[in-house]
């Protein structure tokens, strides 16, 4: 079980670190002279290789999760904190869909948002990751 944990801690770990840099990249090629090209070609590179690794990233924590919750955990979804942590999980995956719908728009040039909104975006998934690490090492309920 705790090989299980440690991959899923890991693979957490790379789905936030994703979901911390790609709307930083949102803010650089919102900001990017929209003449140069090559410029704006690279940050459209730049988003999908990391969306890429970012749902590989998601993928396993859910995988790796789902086994601890379900194979050798299963009492613990009687618990309000985890419960809630939970729901705090569907927020973040949320997220993530709304960053890949996002790598669409940059990619096919119809961004209308400023790099100050995405500046503003790019704090979301710290809320979270406060708020789950909190419930799991805290478990405030229960």
């Amino acid at each position: 079980m705790l090989w299980i944990k440690s991959l899923h801690v890991v693979f957490m770990v790379t789905w936030f670190v994703g979901l911390f840099y790609l709307p930083r990249v949102f803010v650089y090629h919102t900001m990017a002279d929209q003449n140069n090209r090559d410029q704006i070609e690279t940050f459209k590179v730049m988003e999908r290789k990391l969306l890429a690794i970012t749902n590989i990233g998601a993928l396993l924590t859910i995988i790796f999760g789902s086994l601890l919750l379900i194979v050798w955990l299963p009492g613990l979804m009687t618990l309000d904190w985890m419960k809630l942590k939970l729901l705090l999980v569907l927020g973040l995956i949320a997220y993530h869909g709304y960053c890949a719908r996002l790598v669409r728009v940059f990619r096919e040039d119809t961004n209308t948002r400023s790099h100050v909104w995405y500046r503003w975006f790019n704090e979301v998934p710290v809320l979270f990751l406060i708020g789950i690490v909190i419930l799991v090492i805290v478990r405030p309920f229960n």
